[in-house]
């Protein structure tokens, strides 16, 4: 059974940081691409972050590019989340997901075969 688990949210304020992580099991996790997503009530889910099986490439989007960071660790099947200079903004509820087609467009939510069940994120100003 593949269970993806994140943890590390809470509620902080504005300037503050923190990591996500997200723990797999289940899974070949060295052949699965990895993404975080985020989503706000009412509104679509959004990759914000997302790295390659070797953890050699990564992508960020444009809200988050240059504050967050991903990362992975192979050995202990966790990849993280993190989040610098945190915004109001940022608030949401944070997803991890992986996938393990070798071709396709992972900047789609269909890439991705597995989710974890989020973790809240809460940004005060």
């Amino acid at each position: 059974q593949v269970q993806l688990v994140e943890s590390g949210g809470g509620l902080v304020q504005a300037g503050d940081s923190l990591r996500l992580s997200c723990a797999a099991s289940g899974l070949t996790f060295t052949a699965s691409t990895v993404g975080w997503f985020r989503q706000v009530p009412g509104k679509e889910r959004m990759l914000i972050a997302r790295i390659t099986r070797s953890g050699g490439s990564t992508y960020y989007g444009d809200s988050v590019k240059g504050r967050f960071t991903i990362s992975r660790d192979n050995a202990k099947n966790t990849v993280y989340l993190q989040m610098n200079s945190l915004k109001p903004e940022d608030t949401a509820v944070y997803y991890c997901a992986a996938g393990q087609r070798y071709f396709g467009d992972y900047s789609r939510q269909g890439m991705y075969d597995y989710w974890g069940q989020g973790t809240q994120v809460t940004v005060s100003s």
